[in-house]
């Protein structure tokens, strides 16, 4: 009787398993309110895919809500708490998350001498702490199933940095770091690693992020002309976020995804730039670079 019970209860768990993975695929976006994030969710849901669509205020969600894909959690990625529980509420919803896209941050506009310790630990706070708050909330069922999706929207700035955004720069050169490690380790149990570096999107961003009061005046023609250009390219930036949730999900859903995805324009040339600059710097110095190791025995 056992046997028959056990065997039973088999063939139920083998087809729950079946039926889920003929359901869309569920994604879990954080900062869903405005930007990347509203645009991805949008996205997703004229896919038909199943969304947890996340914000700090639940109100400011509640057109995408109105979808029947669609589950919507409250979520403030700087509560520990916050995010077990949106977590723990998704799977319970949905059974299981395959995608979870960390894209929720925030901006401040100031040199590095002219950024306090307190916005410094702020901005980790959000941008870098979060995504791994999130990341250790979805691993375990991730792991369970062996497959899942970690997307971290980084930056441009994650590659390369730029004036008065310095410590912005810092947070997400870290989550490229993080993701780069993260990688190696759980790419064997079936789990991918995506960072997206995004330039210059008609996000608001630019003009939500705070900057520095009292700015020091050596800084004017370098940290503070780069805050006055940040704040005049509002609604001028030529990235357009509903093209880029289309590419993102184009990437994620694609057989072999990239681990990083540059998006805009300037995000390619910027980046392919730099890289070109820094292998010329390598090879200029291998040889002081290579004479630092202990002579090698003939």
């Amino acid at each position: 009787m056992i046997g028959r019970i056990d065997t039973r209860n088999r063939q139920i768990r083998k087809k729950e398993i079946m039926e889920s993975a003929q359901e869309p695929p569920v994604w879990f976006v954080t900062g869903c309110s405005t930007g990347f994030g509203r645009s991805i969710a949008a996205h997703l849901l004229k896919k038909e895919f199943r969304v947890v669509v996340t914000a700090r205020r639940t109100g400011q969600v509640r057109d995408l809500s109105d979808h029947d894909n669609a589950f919507a959690v409250a979520l403030d990625v700087t509560d520990e708490g916050s995010v077990a529980d949106a977590v723990g509420r998704a799977q319970e919803h949905f059974g299981r998350i395959d995608v979870v896209v960390n894209n929720a941050g925030i901006g401040y506009f100031a040199a590095v001498e002219e950024t306090s310790p307190q916005t410094v630990q702020r901005l980790f706070d959000v941008n870098f702490h979060g995504v791994s708050r999130v990341i250790h909330a979805v691993l375990p069922g991730m792991r369970a199933q062996r497959s899942g999706v970690i997307v971290n929207m980084t930056s441009m700035g994650g590659l390369v940095g730029h004036p008065a955004v310095g410590y912005y720069c810092a947070t997400k050169f870290a989550v490229e770091g993080l993701s780069e490690s993260l990688r190696h380790e759980v790419e064997p149990l079936g789990i991918k690693v995506m960072t997206v570096e995004p330039s210059a999107f008609r996000t608001n961003w630019a003009s939500s992020a705070q900057e520095t009061q009292d700015p020091i005046a050596d800084y004017a023609q370098t940290a503070g002309a780069a805050r006055r250009a940040y704040r005049d390219s509002v609604g001028k930036q030529a990235g357009d976020p509903d093209r880029a949730a289309h590419a993102l999900f184009k990437a994620v859903t694609d057989p072999e995804p990239p681990r990083h995805l540059l998006l805009g324009a300037e995000a390619y040339d910027v980046a392919t730039t730099q890289l070109r600059a820094r292998a010329k710097d390598f090879q200029a110095w291998e040889g002081v670079t290579r004479s630092a190791d202990f002579p090698t025995s003939a």
